[in-house]
């Protein structure tokens, strides 16, 4: 399986190259592109008129309890990544949807131009593993993130190769690999002001969005999260 997840990661990234950036229906495509390879890979097959999908191999949630079991992993998150928080390296907010996001600041887990973790960081993606070990209810979407110095194409590269690493250091940490999609998103997100230097600090980042798989809406869970600037 590991094998085929890879293969739909760099199909995943061919896609949404091929999307123009400047195409208003470009997340969209995205987003079907995902959904349809996912499909393939998994072996799924998507009852159209209610996108569930026949036979999936993964469990999946009744929409009342979804909120209950989030605001659970939400809760052991911040008990688990307490000292990070207090040092400013990540946050835990909620998300539409009842999803979750961890955003993690780019210079606690990787060098300057960089895209190896840092040995400091491994014990915080080994933190983060646990939890999301054992609310397995959910797809994990890796979202890298950078500022706007240098060119958009080395921005975007750079972004994708640091949310493979961060994916990479999870699964190495015993997450199943079948629940992770990687995307770089570049310097087309910004949370803060990129004409500072604290800006640029902040905007540099990787988001972990976690999103449960609702019985009858699984598709959804596959799905790109939305818009993660501010």
């Amino acid at each position: 399986m590991r094998r085929a997840v890879m293969g739909l990661g760099v199909a995943t990234t061919v896609l949404v190259s091929g999307c123009a950036a400047d195409d208003p229906n470009r997340r969209a495509k995205t987003g079907a592109a995902i959904g349809a390879l996912v499909g393939a890979v998994a072996g799924h097959q998507v009852d159209g008129d209610k996108g569930r999908y026949v036979g999936a191999a993964v469990g999946a949630l009744a929409g009342a309890a979804v909120g209950n079991y989030q605001d659970k992993q939400a809760a052991e998150l911040e008990r688990e990544l307490a000292a990070e928080q207090a040092r400013g390296e990540l946050n835990i907010t909620k998300l539409s949807g009842n999803a979750l996001k961890v955003g993690i600041a780019s210079d606690a887990t990787f060098d300057f131009d960089s895209a190896a973790i840092k040995s400091s960081a491994q014990a915080t993606y080994a933190k983060i593993a646990s939890v999301l070990k054992d609310y397995d209810k959910t797809i994990i979407h890796v979202v890298g993130h950078t500022d706007s110095t240098g060119t958009d194409a080395y921005n975007q590269k750079l972004s994708e190769r640091r949310a493979s690493a961060v994916a990479s250091a999870l699964t190495a940490n015993g997450l199943n690999s079948a629940r992770l999609l990687t995307e770089g998103r570049g310097e087309s997100e910004p949370i803060a002001d990129n004409s500072t230097k604290e800006g640029q600090r902040r905007n540099r980042r990787v988001d972990i969005v976690i999103k449960p798989i609702i019985e009858g809406q699984e598709q959804q869970a596959y799905t790109p999260p939305p818009y993660l600037g501010s």
